[in-house]
């Protein structure tokens, strides 16, 4: 299984302050030589983070696969179609929140969302869809020509050391066999740690992780390479077990 280091909250600390420090494309470098198998950014409406500047720079450093996660906005559009990231995730977005904090409703914004996809498509641009694990929004996905959907692992991550924890991890089983029923491929992430990520590693048919707070988290008392590759070791240690 695949790893995609989320760096967008190096970004945030360096905002905290509007200088120039830390540098994102320097932690994505770090990241890839620790064994990162991909870089995944947000790009925000609002920049609270990333920056466009960062992500130009990324498309020219990194090796691995980039990925951007988006607003279905045809600002975003015209940003993704002139970087041209290997991948878009199209995300929901919202000025008041935290961070993302839910699935994309597609059933919800299908048409909106079908003229995003047509345009990043268009321009040879792989697409996926951040969706709860929700079988009627893979159906949506499936019916848009989406070949790719990220699967919200937020719910099961707040639950995972209580009794809720079984009930949630049960729907993200169900929706990973209906997808790749499907042949979609499947990632998965969203409030992943250390503690709770061997369950969804154990699901042989996820291809890709998508983890960042709590690596970028760790990364402050371990340093980012030793936080990346701990990451790593416990999803292949869980691998092995499958």
């Amino acid at each position: 299984m695949k790893l995609g280091v989320n760096i967008d909250h190096i970004a945030t600390l360096r905002q905290a302050r509007m200088t120039n420090e830390p540098d994102p494309v320097y932690a994505a470098v770090i990241a890839e030589l620790a064994g990162a198998d991909g870089i995944t950014i947000h790009l925000r409406q609002d920049r609270r983070h990333i920056q466009e500047k960062d992500l130009e720079l990324l498309r020219e450093i990194i090796k691995t696969k980039l990925n951007l996660e988006m607003a279905i906005s045809m600002e975003m559009v015209k940003i993704a179609l002139k970087h041209k990231p290997d991948i878009c995730t199209l995300v929901p977005e919202s000025s008041e929140e935290v961070t993302t904090s839910g699935g994309l409703d597609v059933v919800l914004y299908i048409d909106k969302i079908k003229e995003v996809v047509g345009n990043l498509k268009a321009a040879g641009l792989e697409v996926s869809i951040f969706i709860d694990p929700d079988v009627d929004q893979i159906k949506a996905c499936y019916r848009m020509g989406i070949n790719a959907i990220e699967i919200n692992t937020g719910e099961y991550a707040e639950n995972w050391n209580n009794s809720n924890a079984a009930f949630e991890l049960e729907k993200i089983k169900k929706s990973v066999g209906y997808a790749k029923r499907m042949n979609l491929k499947i990632l998965a992430g969203h409030g992943l740690t250390y503690q709770n990520v061997g369950p969804i590693v154990a699901m042989r048919d996820i291809e890709e992780l998508n983890i960042g707070h709590s690596i970028i988290a760790n990364s402050s008392f371990l340093g980012l390479a030793e936080a990346v590759r701990r990451m790593k070791h416990i999803m292949e240690v869980n691998e092995e077990k499958k």
